[in-house]
Order: C-alpha cells, then sequence, then structure tokens
C-alpha cells in the first residue's frame, strides 16, 4: 500500500492528533458548554479538521466553519459534508473581503498563516525550530460582518489563524456575546492588540486556557489588563493558548 506523502500525511497526522481516540473531547465540551448552547449559531475561523466543529455538534450548535487550505478543507467535507446543521467555506476571514496570500506549512500545515509576520517572528524561534513555510497560495477572503450578514449573529466565535487574529477582529463592527482568540508567545503584541479591539466594542471580561489543556487559568473573568498583565509574564516556554472573552451585561 502506498503511504500519503507531503500535505496528505501532515493532514492525516491533524486528523489522528485531534480526531483520534486520545483527543480531550470530554474537556473541551466542557469548556465550550460555558459558552453554546442547543440551537446557537457559531463560527469556527480556522476550522483546520474540524475538532472544534464536532465539540460544537456534540454540543447541539450549529456551525459556519472557515478553513481556506485546501488539504484540512477536503478532511472538513469528509466529515462534516453531509450534516445540514454545518455550513463550510474554503476561505480566510480579515478585515477586507477579496483575496490575501496564504503562507502553507506542508509539512504541518495547524501553522499555516495568512500573516507574514507571524512567519517571520516564527523563523528561528524557540519552540519554531524547522517549521518551514514552503508555499504561498491566494485564497478567498471574508469578514466577520459579512459572514453575520450572510449567516446571522453568532453566540460564538473560534477565531485560530496563527497571528492574524487581530486582523480578524478589525473586520468586526459590533460586540459579540462571547468568543475565543489564540494567542502565542512570539507574538504576544498581536494578542494585546486583539484586547484592545474586544475592548473598544464591548464590556468584555476575558479568561485564558494554555496549550490544549481545555482548562481556564484564572476561573473567573478579569479585565483588559489583568488578562495583558498575564499574557506578558508568560514565559516562551509556554508557546500558544487561547484568550476567551465574554460580554458582561
Amino acid at each position: 500500500m502506498t503511504r500519503p506523502k507531503g500535505t496528505a500525511a501532515a493532514t492525516g497526522r491533524s486528523l489522528r492528533l485531534y480526531r483520534g481516540a486520545a483527543a480531550p473531547n470530554a474537556a473541551m465540551d466542557a469548556l465550550y458548554a460555558r459558552f453554546v448552547r442547543p440551537g446557537d449559531l457559531v463560527f469556527d475561523i480556522g476550522a483546520h479538521v474540524g475538532d472544534r466543529v464536532a465539540a460544537f455538534r456534540r454540543l447541539g450548535a450549529r456551525v459556519v466553519a472557515l478553513e481556506p487550505q485546501p488539504g484540512p478543507a477536503r478532511a472538513l467535507r469528509l466529515l462534516h459534508g453531509r450534516d445540514a446543521s454545518v455550513t463550510l467555506v474554503a476561505a480566510a476571514v480579515g478585515d477586507a473581503a477579496g483575496e490575501v496570500a496564504f503562507h502553507l506549512n506542508s509539512a504541518n500545515p495547524t501553522v499555516s498563516s495568512v500573516s507574514a509576520a507571524f512567519v517571520a517572528e516564527a523563523a528561528g524561534a524557540p519552540g519554531w525550530e524547522g517549521q518551514v513555510w514552503d508555499r504561498t497560495i491566494t485564497v478567498p477572503a471574508t469578514t466577520l460582518d459579512r459572514l453575520m450578514a450572510e449567516h446571522g449573529r453568532p453566540a460564538f466565535v473560534k477565531i485560530d489563524v496563527e497571528g492574524f487574529e487581530e486582523r480578524v477582529l478589525a473586520g468586526l463592527s459590533e460586540p459579540l456575546p462571547a468568543l475565543s482568540f489564540e494567542f502565542t508567545t512570539i507574538a504576544r503584541g498581536v494578542a494585546l492588540r486583539c484586547l484592545d479591539r474586544l475592548a473598544s466594542l464591548g464590556a468584555y471580561g476575558f479568561d485564558v486556557a494554555l496549550g490544549e489543556s481545555q482548562v481556564l487559568r484564572f476561573g473567573r473573568f478579569v479585565g483588559r489588563d489583568e488578562m495583558a498583565a498575564h499574557l506578558t509574564g508568560l514565559p516562551q516556554a509556554a508557546n500558544s493558548g487561547d484568550v476567551y472573552a465574554l460580554l458582561r451585561a
């Protein structure tokens, strides 16, 4: 039997890692259940192979999932293409509709990115050794505002786009009930600007989960300044995580 090579092999590794028997489905469901209820609409921005899509569906939500990479997008179609409660969109999300250059990491597609600045920051950074963005493709792009005009206002938005998070939030013109955005310790400035953008939109409280722990660090929602200080003080080895934002009444 011929083994998959290149992007196909990397997508297969992602499927085993994020959707295999060892995936932390119960912990993920418990975390997202804080924000998502049955019947809610959720946007998954940077869906990759759909582990979060699966979690949102287990919680009874309807999902609009965006993934511009051809390999992971194929996996999403195979896994969720027949689900009437999942809408798949092969596009990136940013601050303007049109087209964008997308930097592919064929060996590790989970860190492919629209952000050239993120790719430059990662070059030679501790913990990122050996990562190579070997190809650039042009993909369609949309905005959160356009997605809401087409699909409705989501109860929750998950944003995981490798250093392009602030540009995604720049395409949002109104506060949403809850959302998450990924951060990395090699690009903390992006996360701090995301906090500023959200604070300008509404009275948000914040919590954070490191890596794939699915565990919120504070257990309460703190202000922008406290979260910014926490992210700034993390050791470089913390690498990445997700900030969760909840709109306060």
